[in-house]
């Protein structure tokens, strides 16, 4: 992708994230409820009660208060956490690489399933194996991920025991790690037992938000690779001699992941909003369990600073998404 196409995409993000931090900023404080009231006791004053209203900024007007947000935003600046009385930006970078590999993580297990499932229907179509995979989709997207994550813990956490339900890490393990991405360290550096761990605990959540990503990529790519195999060139490859499943793989699958990998995109975000039920059902340390904590406290600083750092997450995956999409189809790199 040129350099100035992917500076032009950046610099059309600021209106975006501008629009994000005021809708939200103001959406806060319509709101009923105030965070400073339920942060202390019954037994506070009224002038205590001004004196912490007076140290977050929370008793100046609605406009110069925002005017000070964006320009701490400016500097990089979050703002502190009215409950963990903590630096937001700290509290996001350690809650977001869990949920991350979380997600990178059903990304996978689900889209790799999904390619699997649809080029399967598409190749053994109008035999058992597509009404079989037909049927897995449809169970699958009928379940909610929170109803998954409640029946694969009563299944390997109750009636076979052979899976963690709760927690990242066995606490009983003296791991120690330089960043909050473990899984990706423990893969950097070869350390086999710590990633067998870490899998292990990552496993049912993970599969709880995989199994319906599975059956929207098997749908999708299915009517995708259906259309493709009407076209042109895979008459001419059939003209050639090629075989199906060389025909399927080589010539008619890359192009029908096109639109695919727009998808999963797409679902990348709903995933990284869907991990908030997931994560509090397992105990996992990510920032669905933060939001979570956020909203009942009513910490105006910390849910304005995840929401902001979930739209500029989705205005990088966006880019990201499009480089692909380049890669894959030449016409686009010739565009």
């Amino acid at each position: 992708m040129p350099v100035r196409y992917v500076l032009k995409r950046l610099w059309l993000a600021v209106p975006t994230l501008l629009g994000v931090a005021v809708i939200v900023f103001v959406l806060l404080r319509i709101v009923p409820g105030d965070p400073v009231a339920m942060m202390i006791g019954p037994e506070a004053t009224m002038a205590d009660i001004a004196r912490l209203r007076a140290f977050y900024g929370l008793d100046k007007p609605v406009l110069e208060q925002f005017l000070i947000y964006l320009g701490n935003i400016a500097v990089g600046d979050l703002g502190d956490s009215i409950g963990f009385k903590q630096s937001v930006a700290e509290l996001i970078f350690a809650h977001l690489p869990p949920t991350l590999e979380l997600v990178v993580f059903a990304i996978v297990c689900g889209g790799g399933a999904g390619v699997a499932l649809g080029c399967a229907a598409v190749h053994w179509r109008g035999r058992w194996p597509e009404m079989l995979v037909d049927l897995a989709n449809g169970v699958s997207v009928a379940i909610p991920d929170f109803l998954w994550a409640l029946l694969l813990i009563l299944f390997f956490g109750v009636l076979v025991p052979v899976l963690p339900i709760s927690g990242r890490l066995d606490p009983a393990l003296p791991l120690a790690f330089a960043t909050r991405f473990f899984l990706a360290e423990s893969l950097l550096r070869g350390d086999v037992g710590a990633v067998g761990t870490l899998l292990r605990h990552m496993l049912l959540p993970g599969l709880a938000l995989a199994l319906p990503l599975t059956a929207v990529v098997a749908r999708l790519l299915k009517t995708s690779l259906l259309a493709e195999m009407t076209r042109d060139y895979i008459l001419l490859a059939r003209v050639k001699g090629f075989g199906p499943a060389r025909i399927l793989l080589r010539h008619a699958l890359p192009n029908a992941l096109i639109p695919t990998v727009t998808l999963g995109g797409v679902q990348f975000m709903f995933l990284l909003g869907g991990t908030v039920l997931i994560e509090l059902i397992f105990a996992w340390p990510g920032i669905g369990n933060l939001a979570i904590r956020a909203v009942l406290n009513r910490d105006l600083p910390l849910i304005q600073g995840i929401t902001l750092t979930f739209a500029a997450l989705f205005v990088l995956l966006n880019l990201l998404i499009d480089a692909i999409c380049v890669l894959l189809d030449p016409r686009l790199r010739n565009d």
